[in-house]
């Protein structure tokens, strides 16, 4: 194929006093193919765009059918080609057969092009140094982290600012408001400086449904005027709007997975370690933002003198049961609370409650609704005065602390009428309470590996009698002998 540049160079040769013959060999084309530029005054690419036909080499086979068609695209700007083609093979069977199909959806381009509704215009903005910083949660679940083996399902509260892109991230569990307010705090320290306004989605941990007379829920608005921030909001159903920070999600998610790979593992031993990961990999990638970022730097507002707290706090009242229900989710307390009423810290990771100006629980946060978190140390002691309650208690599941602890229950059963067998768990999760929870895991391992009674007294004795049972990862192998090997070597020699 002959290009214009091909033609260009024919031309000035062809100037410069050179014969055909040379010219075209020089041009990089046949001599009666140069022949034919040198008499014509146009470019391949003029020669073709005059070659685009403008009639119709055949009858449109949907002019009669467009009629019903139009009023759909009219009405319905989302509706697809494929799903309106299928509609007129059902209205109108044998008249179109699936061959018609990409004709019908050039047809459909088309019109849209020229006669359909204008499309949405996006309009590039002037990103000025200080003024603007934008934040979203992002799933992390798809990148497969996983801690000592197990799922690590999560997110992160993504900041980015918006003229130098220097970004960090905070891990939380939910996008709740605590987990907004303490990864924008979070944000901000680390930044050392605040800019002037911040802009998040129509997340319902900041922003008010659209009948509230006030733009942001009072919690945030708290935050923001403790910063002393202009908070801004995308309207509805236009992430474009807050297309930095959600390029910047595709953009970390991708480093973070390229990370990974050269890392050879995605386990990490703990949440700490993967934090660190995080910290590091953001360091590295805000090391090419540095001159952007120290413009931003010098236009940043001061920090507040401290903090705000980044949790919520509820009053609330412990039941006979002795536990509480926040957001939906029932945690258990020591039975001592029963009946009083406790302060609740609510923060994006766990809770903290508190009785007469002392922290007497911390606790791990629930993330959804209708869970349960009970600690069997809380209740334990009125379960072995009522062992007949354990059977069909309704957060029995939560007093198996391992599965060492549900392998010795259900062996109780086989070999114990249903009370026995509850009476007889109890005894060995109070030994657990009092004495040492992974160390009765070890003697239940102990007694279970040597197909021994199963029983609290045995339990108790193993674990007074100051032997340590046999550690899991003392493993013998026997001696290989390789010997075979050598044989089948030898083999291979001679059949060679």
């Amino acid at each position: 194929m002959i290009t214009d540049n091909q033609v260009r160079n024919l031309k000035k040769f062809l100037g410069q006093g050179k014969t055909l013959e040379i010219s075209a060999a020089r041009s990089g084309m046949a001599e009666t193919t140069a022949r034919k530029y040198r008499d014509q005054e146009k470019l391949p690419s003029e020669i073709k765009a005059g070659r685009i036909r403008e009639w119709c080499t055949r009858e449109d086979p949907f002019k009669a059918a467009w009629e019903i068609v139009k009023p759909f695209l009219e009405i319905n700007e989302g509706i697809e080609a494929k799903t309106l083609f299928q509609y007129l093979q059902r209205e109108d069977p044998g008249s179109f057969n699936d061959g018609q199909l990409r004709t019908f959806q050039r047809r459909v381009k088309t019109w849209r092009a020229l006669e359909g509704p204008a499309r949405e215009v996006y309009f590039p903005q002037i990103h000025k140094p200080g003024k603007l910083s934008q934040s979203d949660f992002t799933h992390m679940s798809n990148l497969g982290i996983t801690l000592n083996g197990l799922p690590f399902d999560h997110l992160v509260y993504h900041f980015v600012l918006t003229y130098s892109n220097w970004e960090t991230c905070n891990i939380c569990f939910s996008e709740s408001f605590e987990s907004l307010s303490e990864g924008l705090q979070r944000s901000l320290w680390e930044l050392g400086g605040v800019p002037q306004q911040h802009q998040t989605d129509r997340l319902t941990a900041a922003v008010n449904k659209p009948n509230n007379p006030e733009k942001f829920t009072r919690r945030y608005q708290g935050v923001l005027d403790h910063y002393k921030l202009k908070g801004r909001r995308t309207n509805p159903a236009s992430p474009n709007e807050n297309g930095d920070v959600e390029q910047s999600h595709y953009r970390f998610k991708k480093a973070v997975d390229q990370a990974l790979m050269l890392r050879g593992s995605r386990d990490f031993r703990s949440r700490k370690e993967y934090e660190v990961f995080l910290k590091n990999l953001l360091q590295q990638l805000n090391q090419g933002r540095l001159g952007r970022f120290e413009e931003e730097q010098s236009l940043l507002r001061s920090l507040p003198a401290k903090r705000l707290d980044s949790c919520s706090r509820f009053d609330v009242r412990v039941g006979p049961s002795s536990t509480i229900r926040v957001k939906h989710n029932t945690y258990s307390v020591h039975s001592r609370l029963i009946k009083e009423r406790v302060t609740v810290r609510l923060y994006s990771d766990y809770l903290e409650v508190w009785y007469g100006q002392q922290c007497v629980e911390n606790i791990p946060r629930l993330h959804g609704s209708y869970k349960h978190y009970v600690q069997y140390r809380h209740i334990i002691g009125w379960l072995v005065r009522k062992p007949g309650a354990f059977e069909n208690y309704r957060y029995r599941s939560d007093l198996f602390p391992t599965s060492r602890f549900r392998i010795a229950y259900d062996s109780l059963c086989k070999c114990h009428t249903p009370a026995k067998a509850s009476k007889e768990y109890l005894r060995i999760l109070q030994i657990a309470a009092h004495e040492n929870e992974t160390g009765v895991d070890d003697c239940l391992r102990y007694l279970m590996n040597n197909e021994k009674l199963i029983s609290a007294d045995n339990v108790e004795e193993i674990l007074h009698s100051g032997k340590e049972p046999e550690l899991v990862t003392n493993v013998t192998i026997d001696e290989i002998c390789l010997d075979g090997y050598d044989q089948l070597l030898v083999g291979m020699e001679v059949s060679v």
